[in-house]
């Protein structure tokens, strides 16, 4: 085979995976509106909570609105592999030839497509919701949508290493967590750079880095964590066949058959015999 058509053959299994995976999430159409959903009722809580004031909510804004996409990201990001680990779908991926690298990428843009890019088309509707200035929506925008891949690309690592485990949704969040605060830091300084009048390109250049990054290691990072957690389930399940104790069977043993005759262990002393003792010890004592 040439390299055109391994190319070939690698792309079609791309988009292949990629029109699987979105025809699916469309038909679960519940698990897809959990995000959006979430987005818009913990950014309408804080104007609540916290009072109408336009200078305040306007000061807020960047930081709600990024912490809200970022939450309703890690609520997303467990049924990334989750569905494809627990039918068999995912051996069935490593054993077709592909490289696990493509699945996990194509994987990764389809949950960004469904999971993340709804969150930035909303963004300018939270954000005039936050009474954040005209002049920063774009930035807002702009900075969602180079920062919500970065989010999908990394968390992809932490639920590729989760993914075995019976809770690792509560294990996912502490994982993934440390590794989303400086995008969430460089975001939301950019937002407010903008705000204030000030120049924001910095900003933007660390956040395309690491958009580049992540696209460049995360998906290997992530297929090697794939791997990790096949070999310990597949592990885990030939110890369990191997260490299986075996019962012994019982053994029904059949019941002697009964006998006719009647055997007496001890005789039994009759009356007559026990009289007669009696007597002839009394008479002995007489003729003394």
């Amino acid at each position: 085979m040439t390299i055109e058509q391994q190319s070939g053959s690698m792309g079609s299994a791309f988009f292949a995976l990629l029109r699987r995976d979105l025809l699916l999430a469309f038909r679960r159409r519940t698990e897809m509106l959990f995000p959006i959903i979430f987005l818009l009722v913990v950014v309408s809580l804080f104007p609540l909570g916290i009072g109408p004031g336009p200078q305040l909510l306007a000061r807020i804004a960047p930081g709600v609105i990024w912490i809200a996409a970022l939450l309703a990201t890690v609520i997303s990001l467990d049924g990334l592999f989750r569905s494809d680990f627990e039918d068999g779908t995912l051996e069935q991926f490593v054993l077709s030839g592909h490289p696990l690298t493509l699945i996990s990428l194509a994987k990764i843009v389809a949950h960004w497509l469904v999971a993340g890019l709804p969150l930035v088309l909303l963004s300018p509707l939270l954000a005039i919701w936050m009474n954040l200035p005209v002049e920063s929506l774009g930035v807002m925008v702009l900075t969602l949508m180079l920062g919500t891949p970065i989010l999908s690309l990394i968390g992809s690592i932490g639920v590729g290493l989760t993914i075995s485990l019976k809770r690792g949704g509560q294990l996912l969040s502490l994982l993934v967590f440390p590794l989303y605060v400086p995008i969430l830091i460089i975001a939301t300084a950019a937002v407010m750079a903008a705000s204030d009048g000030l120049p924001y390109t910095a900003f933007l250049g660390l956040l395309v880095a690491g958009l580049i990054t992540s696209v460049t290691l995360a998906p290997f990072a992530a297929a090697a964590a794939l791997k990790i957690s096949l070999s310990s389930t597949n592990w885990k399940l030939s110890s369990a066949n191997s260490t299986r104790i075996s019962l012994p069977v019982r053994k029904e043993t059949s019941a002697p058959p009964p006998s006719n005759s009647i055997s007496v262990s001890k005789p039994i002393p009759s009356a007559m015999s026990d009289c007669s003792f009696k007597t002839s010890r009394c008479w002995s004592k007489c003729m003394v």
